[in-house]
C-alpha cells in the first residue's frame, strides 16, 4: 500500500469497533432502576453525555468478576484486527477515542488479541463491593461529553498530516466536522451526508481496509461519497 500522504486515525469504539454499545449492554444486565431516566434526559438534550454516564455507572450493580465475564462475551468487528495490523505496518498513528469506558475497551481488545492501541476514554473506577464510579480525564470546558473528541482532533492535527475519523454515531458528529475525511458507519453516514462532509460509508473494517490505499495516495477525497450520492435515511442500518 502507498505510504503518503501522512494520516492520523481517530477511531470510535462502541458501535464502531465493538459490535454493540458496551455501557448499554451493562445497564441492560446490571443497571439499577433509574438509568433509563438518565438515558431519556440525555436523548432529550437536557443533560450531556458526561452527566448521563456518571449517573448510569453509579447505578451499576455488579462485581468485578461479573464485569469481566460480561466483557468476555462481547464481540468486535471481524475486520478490525487486520485493519490494526495494516496501520502498524504502514506507520499510521491510530488512537481509540471513545466516550465509553477505558477498562472495557482494554479488556475487550485483549480478549481478541489486540493490545498497545493508545486509548482516550472515560475512566471506570471500582468503588468497592458492587459499586462503580466514573471520571472523565479527557473532558474539555464547554463540551458536554465525557471525552471531547474535537480536542483529540486538534491534538492529531498538531502532530501533522491529515486526520481520518472512523465512527458511527452522535458522539462522533462534532469531530466529523473538523477532520479531513470520515469512514462512517450507521448514524454518522446520515450526518456526513447532510453536512456535506467528505466521507465513505463502511459496514465493516474489511471495507475500511479496502479503502485505505486510495485514502493514503490521495485518490479518495474529495471524490468519495458526497451528499448527492449518499444512501437515504431508510437505507441506513438501524
Amino acid at each position: 500500500m502507498p505510504s503518503t500522504p501522512s494520516w492520523n486515525i481517530l477511531c470510535d469504539f462502541d458501535g464502531t469497533i465493538a459490535v454493540e454499545d458496551v455501557i448499554d449492554s451493562l445497564l441492560d444486565r446490571f443497571g439499577r432502576p433509574g438509568w433509563d431516566v438518565l438515558e431519556r434526559d440525555w436523548r432529550a438534550g437536557i443533560i450531556g453525555s458526561a452527566v448521563c454516564m456518571q449517573g448510569q455507572v453509579a447505578l451499576l450493580d455488579m462485581s468485578p468478576s461479573e464485569l469481566e465475564a460480561h466483557l468476555g462475551r462481547l464481540h468486535i468487528d471481524h475486520g478490525f484486527a487486520a485493519f490494526v495490523k495494516a496501520t502498524r505496518e504502514l506507520g499510521i498513528p491510530m488512537e481509540i477515542v471513545s466516550d465509553g469506558l477505558d477498562h472495557a475497551i482494554h479488556a475487550i481488545l485483549a480478549n481478541h488479541g489486540i493490545d498497545g492501541l493508545p486509548t482516550v476514554a472515560n475512566h471506570l473506577l471500582h468503588a468497592g463491593d458492587h459499586r462503580w464510579s466514573l471520571t472523565s480525564p479527557y473532558s474539555a470546558r464547554g463540551c458536554r461529553s465525557g471525552t471531547c473528541k474535537c480536542a483529540r482532533v486538534d491534538k492529531a492535527k498538531a502532530r501533522g498530516g491529515k486526520t481520518l475519523l472512523i465512527g458511527d454515531g452522535a458522539s462522533d458528529f462534532c469531530a466529523a466536522d473538523h477532520v479531513d475525511f470520515v469512514f462512517a458507519k450507521n448514524r454518522l453516514i446520515e450526518h456526513c451526508r447532510a453536512a456535506g462532509i467528505p466521507y465513505a460509508p463502511i459496514a465493516s473494517f474489511d471495507e475500511a481496509l479496502e479503502l485505505l490505499p486510495a485514502l493514503l495516495d490521495g485518490r479518495l477525497p474529495p471524490h468519495a461519497v458526497m451528499p448527492h450520492t449518499a444512501p437515504s435515511a431508510q437505507d441506513l442500518p438501524a
